[in-house]
């Protein structure tokens, strides 16, 4: 089969190799298609030490063997890629992807960037595998996880119709928001250092108003003199986690999903803002399986447009261009397709 191996810091090589071979319980997926994220792109820029690795933990497929009841060969599937434990407290609790001896593919383990991929039989018997209707693509599936993210940020932050909200970010994530937001009534505002990324936004979504301008001016104007009521920063920026604050309203809701390197920590934060407007400050990270499952039904059925989101797909051979694309902020979603 062909793949694509990181064996460490910029060194992605194209491979043929042998297909994985699989033992009882588990099965083996042709992959259908698989989402460069940007985890992707800092595994490759900053290195790993689970080297080498098949990177790719965003895919769909077809069941090409199996040695698992579970699943039939020719079943479509897509699957979500942290596996828990399966019986710690959070495990317990539905919280998998809180595990804290988790393992995700493309990260931990090989992923799905190659023709083929094992799937284990504990992802396998504690829910990660899911049957992928025939109404939506493996493009479409493999961009679910991702999405799925924002939705677990989503579902902490108590949207209301007509709520003003602010997105710090506009790559794949900030966008996953804002579909979110906009389903639930809210109006929805983004900006982004880069103007030609935030502009793209637009265009995709003619809903989004872009912020441009005085950001506090900007503020007064779009939420009647309030603040925001919610607001996501997604992107990976102390800057915005510090300055979102003083934009948001009385009792206003503020998700951070991008995470801070380690060399811009600890972030500043104006605790007395928080106290006295009474801000609900929350986190969030990967998707649990129901949230997961939740997402994949919704693109399903067209009820949040994912494919959208879709802006570039490739070959396996095609890796540099793809990778240099993510990297640069071109486009959103990066996808490679095998036939």
């Amino acid at each position: 089969m062909r793949r694509l191996c990181l064996y460490g810091k910029n060194d992605l090589r194209f491979e043929e190799v042998e297909r994985p071979a699989i033992s009882q319980g588990e099965i083996l997926v042709r992959v259908g298609a698989a989402a460069i994220c940007g985890t992707d792109v800092r595994m490759l820029g900053y290195g790993t030490p689970n080297v080498p690795l098949v990177p790719g933990h965003e895919f769909a497929g077809t069941v090409e063997e199996t040695k698992n009841g579970r699943f039939a060969v020719g079943q479509r599937v897509a699957l979500q890629p942290n596996i828990g434990c399966g019986a710690c407290e959070f495990c317990a609790s539905g919280r998998q992807h809180m595990c804290p001896d988790y393992r995700a593919f493309g990260i931990q383990m090989d992923g799905a960037f190659a023709e083929f991929i094992k799937i284990p039989a504990e992802a396998v018997e504690r829910g990660n595998v899911v049957e992928l209707p025939e109404r939506i693509s493996f493009a479409e599936a493999a961009v679910v996880e991702p999405v799925s993210c924002a939705y677990n940020g989503f579902e902490k932050m108590n949207v209301h119709i007509n709520d003003t909200a602010w997105i710090i970010g506009t790559g794949p994530i900030g966008l996953a928001h804002a579909l979110f937001l906009h389903s639930a009534g809210a109006r929805v505002a983004m900006s982004d250092l880069s103007e030609e990324r935030l502009q793209q936004s637009v265009r995709l979504f003619p809903w989004i108003t872009p912020m441009q301008g005085d950001v506090t001016a900007f503020v007064r104007k779009f939420t009647g003199n309030r603040g925001f009521n919610v607001a996501i920063v997604a992107c990976p920026s102390p800057e915005a986690q510090s300055q979102v604050l003083e934009q948001m309203a009385i009792g206003g809701r503020v998700n951070f999903f991008g995470g801070i390197p380690a060399a811009k920590e600890p972030v500043a934060l104006d605790t007395n803002l928080i106290h006295y407007r009474e801000i609900c400050v929350t986190g969030s990270a990967r998707s649990s399986l129901s949230q997961y499952r939740k997402v994949l039904k919704m693109a399903a059925e067209k009820t949040i447009d994912v494919s959208s989101l879709v802006t570039h797909t490739y070959s396996l051979e095609q890796y540099q261009t793809a990778f240099d694309n993510a990297r640069n902020a071109v486009g959103i979603k990066h996808i490679f397709i095998f036939e």
